[in-house]
């Protein structure tokens, strides 16, 4: 099960009450007070960890509450704190306020955090009130509560790259292709119903690792009407937000004999509908199963009524996937802090096949094929 947005309450731990007590021995009847204070009850925090790709294990639970503090104690104990209630999610998690709805914080990498309901302080024992004119005081406090707030957790799904295209685009395939990731892979629309991630590791022949791994996502399939709530699209159109670049895939001869342009068009027009700023995402336009006949004079139809640049790929023959994936790094290395050497782009094959004869793409989950001059993914 895929979650991606839960609403919990959280409530931190109430600290402990003060003591009354005096101080009574055999030979110090009149010693004084000596009620120690209450301890302070502890936080809820909210904390990214790698070992989470998802908010299920969050979706059973509604309250959360953090310990109490315990209560102070003669002879001017105080009383043991409570611990603090860390509550793991997957980087890439937006922490709202449910009834004020504002961000509280944006946890993006592993090992953020932020306290989201703090414990509340314990309370002084008599001793803290003693003075030279109140020298037997009876006055204690009572621990005050802990916060309380429904919180909205929202997940993002992190990535440099965003899959983008209307439902059997090709968009699962090409990350089995690329990546070592495990995408189901039908002939029936909607087959992916949540985003799948994969890490993309690609090296020169020499084995040499030029530029640093890139993740890769790919989205559910949209439809038009999907910032609308038609689809799945509705669901996930929050996770391309995270994305540096979108490959839009578009195929490049539709079985329903539906017009590859207006397709293309039909999610562009989405993405400004759910998003002003997310249609100005940088993006590559990507047609996919080249190897089908009449794809190259599609291809070709498209590039110039855009009057851009359109790639071409196909996942069963590999053609068009390495320039792909330079075009990518190259991209993506003009990001700061990514650094990488970008290698040289595989020249076109004379047939455009990129891969030896007879390798075929292989089923979801198969190891994926190598391409000449690059490295597999993982």
């Amino acid at each position: 099960m895929f979650v991606d947005r839960v609403t919990i309450f959280v409530s931190g731990g109430s600290g402990g009450d003060g003591c009354l007590s005096f101080r009574r021995e055999k030979y110090a009847p009149r010693g004084g007070p000596n009620g120690g204070d209450g301890g302070n009850g502890g936080n809820v925090v909210v904390r990214a960890s790698e070992g989470y790709t998802n908010l299920a294990h969050l979706s059973h639970q509604r309250h959360w509450r953090a310990e109490r503090g315990e209560h102070g104690e003669g002879s001017d104990r105080i009383g043991r704190g409570g611990e603090d209630l860390v509550i793991d999610v997957p980087p890439g998690t937006l922490i709202l306020d449910r009834d004020r709805g504002h961000v509280l914080r944006d946890l993006k990498a592993p090992g953020d955090q932020v306290i989201v309901a703090r414990g509340g302080r314990g309370g002084h024992g008599n001793a803290y009130f003693k003075s030279a004119t109140n020298r037997a005081p009876h006055q204690v406090e009572k621990g005050s509560a802990g916060e309380q707030r429904w919180i909205v957790l929202e997940l993002k799904v992190i990535a440099d790259v965003g899959l983008i295209g209307l439902p059997n685009a090709g968009k699962s395939t090409l990350l089995s292709r690329i990546s070592r990731a495990h995408p189901e892979i039908a002939d029936y629309p909607f087959t992916t119903k949540y985003p799948n991630l994969g890490t993309v590791v690609w090296a020169e022949p020499s084995g040499r690792q030029a530029h640093p791994p890139f993740v890769v996502a790919d989205i559910p399939g949209l439809i038009e009407g999907a910032h609308a709530g038609h689809g799945l699209g509705h669901e996930f159109l929050r996770h391309v937000e995270r994305t540096s670049l979108l490959v839009h895939l578009v195929e490049a001869v539709p079985l329903d004999d539906s017009d590859p342009l207006q397709n293309y068009r039909t999610i562009r027009n989405e993405l400004a509908q759910y998003s002003p700023a997310l249609a100005e995402r940088p993006e590559l336009l990507v047609l996919t199963k080249m190897d089908v006949t009449g794809a190259e004079p599609a291809r070709r139809r498209i590039e110039r009524e855009l009057d851009r640049e359109v790639l071409g790929i196909s996942a069963v023959t590999g053609q068009g996937i390495p320039q792909l994936i330079h075009r990518i790094v190259a991209w993506l290395r003009e990001r700061p802090g990514w650094g990488g050497e970008v290698p040289a782009a595989p020249p076109l094959p004379a047939r455009h096949n990129d891969l030896p004869q007879g390798a075929g793409a292989g089923a979801a989950g198969a190891a994926p094929v190598p391409i000449a001059g690059w490295g597999t993914g993982v």
